[in-house]
């Protein structure tokens, strides 16, 4: 389950309408949601609260052997007013990693939107988060600057201070670039003094134009611009039901004089697909000689099914990897679920209902399960009870005889 500062940093992706499902980076995400979950260890506690649109706090306390913990502080120059904060009010969804359907890509605003005028002078500025974490009791900081440069470019800073690592610490830095069509990354990272490149492209046609929508008033020149937006709307083609995507990366360290490569391919579903949504990976590392399948689906609107096969061509080495999530209802409309599959094989529904079909904020938990070849086994439920968010996991080893058990957690938040 994500904590409450990852939750408010999405929340601004989606405010500053950044797309972060195009990169590179999250080309794997909807396998990695299913299979690569983390299990907690211990038992931690966390309490955050968003005390205004643009500031939230948050502390952790754990116990691992020893007492740990963290202070958390986050500020926004975007307001998140229309964030829902309190545990009780956030919907699952956004909290648990799960089956992420693409949505059509949308063409970045044009800069003169974002320009704001007061009497012959420019006000607007540039939107930024900044937050910071204290671990105690080692004394590492972790902080984070994201800065919007412009609607196509974004700028992200992390860095670590810790007297363990190298140099006392280190930076990396990431530039992005986003057009829809095309997506480029550029890292650099003081560990090594490694630089970086990252691309992705997607096939297809172009996205259709953006248009501002501006406020109602009885001025005839808005009148129209909003017309002709509505126009424009309506002659725009008919979406497209799937999308490819190819991409890469390429990084040198200075230092220490090694680089690496890989490259990857994607196609998933888009919401006008009339089936079930489905998501399809190969990447590839011709240094390392490893090649990486994923396939995931969508069977339902509370059931995904996600598979990963690793080989080495070099060792000829493999591994088979499958997981599951599980969503459950408060309640159980068996007849609603049943509809959303009819649909998907193009059969008549059975009522009415099919319409309202997924309240997502009628879920009480996620069961998320994974098995490999090795006989590993990893089992994590994450849900709700009345204001408190709670996640339990174990790691079992099937082949492990009496010593099964490799680890169990429970991770508790609860925010305002």
């Amino acid at each position: 389950m994500l904590g409450f500062m990852d939750y408010v940093q999405d929340a601004f992706y989606e405010a500053s309408s950044w797309d972060r499902d195009n990169s590179y980076g999250t080309l794997t995400a909807t396998s990695r949601n299913i299979l690569d979950f983390s299990t907690p260890e211990g038992l931690r506690f966390h309490v955050s609260s968003l005390s205004s649109p643009n500031f939230a706090t948050s502390y952790t306390l754990g116990s691992i052997g020893l007492v740990d913990g963290s202070l958390s502080y986050l500020y926004s120059s975007l307001p998140l007013s229309k964030l829902a904060a309190k545990s009780s009010a956030v919907d699952l969804h956004n909290l648990v990693p799960s089956y992420r359907q693409l949505q059509d890509l949308r063409r970045p605003d044009e800069p003169w939107w974002w320009e704001i005028w007061h009497q012959g002078k420019r006000i607007d500025r540039r939107e930024i988060l900044l937050y910071g974490r204290l671990f105690l009791p080692r004394s590492t900081l972790e902080a984070l600057c994201l800065r919007r440069l412009s609607p196509k470019t974004q700028l992200k800073v992390s860095c670590v201070s810790d007297s363990r690592l190298p140099n006392g610490g280190t930076i990396l830095a990431h530039l992005q670039h986003d057009a829809a069509k095309h997506n480029t990354e550029y890292i650099y990272s003081t560990d090594s003094a490694l630089f970086g490149v990252r691309g992705l492209y997607n096939f297809g046609p172009e996205p259709p134009p953006t248009h501002p929508r501006l406020e109602a008033s009885p001025d005839a020149t808005i009148t129209t611009a909003n017309e002709a937006a509505a126009l424009a709307a309506a002659q725009t083609p008919s979406p497209p039901h799937g999308r490819f995507s190819a991409g890469g990366e390429i990084y040198y360290g200075l230092l220490n004089k090694s680089g690496g490569i890989s490259t990857g391919l994607r196609f998933a579903t888009l919401p006008a697909h009339a089936g079930f949504p489905y998501t399809m990976t190969l990447t590839l590392n011709p240094l390392m000689g490893n090649l990486s399948s994923t396939y995931s689906v969508l069977a339902s609107p509370l059931l995904a099914l996600s598979s990963r096969f690793d080989f080495n061509v070099y060792s000829y080495e493999s591994d088979l990897q499958v997981g599951t999530e599980l969503w459950r209802r408060k309640e159980k409309p068996l007849i609603e679920d049943l509809n959303w599959a009819r649909s998907k094989m193009g059969q008549k529904v059975l009522d009415d209902r099919f319409n309202d079909l997924v309240n997502r904020n009628d879920m009480a938990g996620c069961l998320k399960a994974r098995v490999d070849q090795r006989g590993g086994l990893g089992l994590l439920w994450e849900g709700r009870v009345k204001e408190l968010l709670y996640s339990c996991g174990a790691m079992i080893d099937l082949r492990g005889g009496e010593n099964m058990f490799r680890g169990f957690g429970v991770e508790v938040q609860y925010s305002s």
